[in-house]
């Protein structure tokens, strides 16, 4: 079975770097110096208890790797239609495609049911870049729950979690998915295979599209956000118009948002992803987080008052940070 990361940074990487140490027949696409720095001295990942070296095959040419059997995105959600062309000589008739990424997928539709089954998500695949360059048949849902960080080139830290949890869109247990789930398992890591893997998608996006630009505007940690009664109240009041719009496309939370703001508040002086992003300089993920749910409202003529005004203030923030 032949396994392709697309994208090894943190997470990408640590997940590669485990599944080599278990014997897969894993090769990793990265660039610039963590490429050099893992062809030269392996993936080294450290963990709480233990540190390790794993050495699978590391190029940017996927040329090179010819077909897969599986395909895990690791990059930003943002960044994936740019990589579709560099995705081709993976994919061949039977290849399944894993967007480890955070938010909407492209193929959030696909076997979906009711009128809007087959419905390219714009705010997430433009043009339907990945609907038609990768497929949605080819498509496992995929849920990232650990914590990694890349220290420097070809170094990943491991910082919580081990949840990976995955499904098909049509809800089926099928044998790739089994297959997958295995090949999670050998490499340490939880992957259990749920039926409604949108059930799953959104319980996280609830806390990621309003967590996250609250923190990357105010510089706040998820603890100070979620006992702040100002910022509590936004969030909770973001994540409402959400569950509407979730539960109105069918969508089951198995917690209330109280317990969900609460979970967040737990995890203590933690920075959003997209608040890591904006200090470093990079690209936030607001399309995948926000701006697929006020599409989704209007599909459903649903308001999004509050998720309105977050989203225009991290867009401006997003546009300053760019000017310097």
């Amino acid at each position: 079975m032949k396994v392709c990361i697309f994208g090894a940074g943190a997470i990408g990487g640590y997940l590669g770097a485990e599944m080599s140490r278990a014997g897969a027949d894993v090769s990793l696409v990265a660039r610039g110096a963590n490429l050099e720095a893992m062809r030269r001295d392996g993936v080294r990942v450290i963990k709480e208890n233990e540190e390790f070296v794993a050495r699978p095959v590391c190029t940017s040419d996927t040329k090179e790797l010819g077909v897969q059997d599986y395909v895990i995105i690791g990059l930003k959600a943002h960044q994936i239609s740019a990589a579709v062309p560099a995705l081709q000589p993976l994919l061949g008739e039977n290849t399944s495609v894993v967007a480890a990424v955070n938010g909407i997928p492209y193929w959030y539709f696909h076997r979906h049911g009711g009128k809007l089954d087959g419905k390219v998500v714009e705010s997430v695949d433009p043009g339907g870049v990945q609907w038609n360059g990768i497929g949605p048949e080819r498509a496992i849902g995929c849920i990232v729950y650990p914590a990694t960080e890349l220290e420097q080139p070809g170094v990943i830290r491991h910082i919580y979690g081990d949840k990976f949890p995955i499904g098909e869109p049509s809800g089926e247990i099928t044998p790739r998915v089994q297959r997958l789930s295995e090949l999670f398992e050998a490499a340490g890591q939880r992957a259990p295979v749920l039926e409604r893997i949108r059930d799953e998608i959104w319980l996280k996006l609830w806390g990621n599209l309003s967590f996250n630009p609250v923190s990357a505007l105010t510089h706040a940690t998820l603890d100070v956000i979620c006992t702040d009664p100002g910022t509590r109240a936004v969030c909770k009041s973001m994540m409402l118009e959400a569950q509407e719009i979730a539960q109105t496309l069918g969508v089951n939370f198995r917690v209330d948002v109280e317990r969900r703001i609460e979970g967040a508040r737990k995890v203590g002086a933690h920075k959003t992803s997209m608040l890591q992003d904006l200090e470093r300089g990079r690209d936030m993920e607001v399309a995948p987080l926000l701006t697929v749910v006020q599409e989704f409202g209007r599909m459903l003529d649903l308001p999004t008052p509050t998720i309105d005004v977050v989203h225009a203030l991290i867009c401006q923030r997003a546009m300053t940070a760019k000017m310097g």
